[in-house]
């Protein structure tokens, strides 16, 4: 009878558990987080951040360039937009990573990115800085033709999630559909966003 009741209440507390939500297929979850390795960027109004800038809060960093025609600006106002609407949940950091250095200006980001969201972080540094970093978040950019006067920058269109340890815990992927700019789906990612995230 000791035995029978024991494991009669541990049927009944485990008969109300529910498995625990899973992201979508459009965010990739790290059951091990991995602390970023050290870093010095330059953001829009020329001063230096490291990953002491990520720490206490979580932060979105996306990847794109000022000249960009379409994923960017998009992305940035759909950013906009995910920030406002998370306000209530967890606060976030968002940084523009700019992977186009020789164009992209200190004064340029600081305009380009004003006109999106003065909060937001517009970071940049040389290649050779740049692009360890934007690998140790889980992206990638490349340059080709960049001795033209005008060039494209291939970059991934996803955005990485960094917790407040300063250490990768997810990326969100875009949509891609047929004939149509790959972005960022803004319900979806605040759903996944607050299936990874506790509320504040």
């Amino acid at each position: 009878m000791k035995l029978i009741f024991p494991l009669f209440l541990m049927f009944v507390l485990l008969s109300g558990c529910q498995p625990a939500p899973q992201v979508s297929e459009f965010a990739v979850h790290y059951e091990q987080p991995r602390t970023l390795k050290p870093f010095a960027l330059e953001d829009q109004n020329g001063a230096q951040i490291t990953a002491e800038q990520l720490k206490g809060r979580w932060s979105l960093l996306f990847l794109g360039y000022t000249h960009c025609p379409d994923i960017c600006p998009m992305t940035l106002a759909k950013l906009t937009n995910i920030a406002a609407q998370l306000e209530s949940h967890q606060a976030v950091n968002v940084w523009f990573v700019a992977v186009d250095p020789q164009r992209d200006t200190q004064a340029k980001r600081k305009q380009y990115i004003d006109y999106f969201n003065p909060d937001f972080v517009a970071a940049s540094a040389p290649h050779n800085v740049l692009f360890p970093f934007v690998r140790d978040i889980g992206l990638i950019y490349a340059i080709n033709n960049s001795d033209q006067p005008e060039y494209y920058v291939d970059h991934s269109a996803s955005i990485a999630l960094v917790n407040p340890q300063a250490q990768l815990e997810a990326i969100f992927k875009p949509e891609f559909k047929a004939g149509e700019v790959p972005v960022i789906n803004e319900a979806q990612l605040i759903n996944d966003f607050k299936i990874i995230v506790p509320g504040q």
